[in-house]
């Protein structure tokens, strides 16, 4: 039930920040979209612990998404200096290793913030095997048992 209210919650915040319109009418058409897209989703089952995770909310929201914020800037910095210098100072890489995440919503939280990050992709993500893009040596090198890594290894304590 906790998940089904926070999915309408969320379901409805997210209409009106779309929205941005407060009149009544269109306030009970939002809240009513939302309830019908909760209810759909709850009838196909897609409500869960990994489908809506509730349970890394506040853990996640102030600690891993300004961490993963910062180095996503840090990251586009760099990608940005490398472009704009004449001698393009790349190094593309492909670094196959083993991540610390053990559930599914940990490997997929790691591959997606890999992804986010500028300069590198996650190509193949398998349990026991991330097989990423880098565009330097130095930023492949860093990918194994790197912070990021430890981090959504974290998220996923209870």
């Amino acid at each position: 039930m906790a998940r089904s209210s926070s999915a309408l919650i969320a379901l409805f915040l997210f209409w009106l920040l779309l929205s941005g319109l407060f009149t009544p009418f269109l306030l009970a058409a939002g809240a009513g979209s939302a309830l019908a897209v909760m209810l759909l989703a709850r009838r196909m089952d897609v409500i869960d612990h990994e489908g809506f995770p509730i349970h890394l909310g506040w853990r996640a929201l102030f600690s891993y998404w300004p961490w993963l914020a910062k180095e996503i800037v840090k990251s586009a910095w760099d990608v940005s200096k490398r472009i704009l210098d004449p001698r393009l100072p790349i190094s593309p890489t492909l670094v196959e290793f083993v991540p610390l995440q053990r559930t599914d919503i940990g490997l997929v939280i790691h591959a997606n913030s890999i992804t986010l990050t500028p300069g590198t992709i996650a190509i193949e993500v398998e349990p026991g095997r991330f097989l990423v893009h880098a565009l330097t040596r130095q930023g492949a090198a860093g990918l194994a048992g790197s912070a990021m890594d430890r981090r959504c290894a974290a998220l996923e304590r209870p």
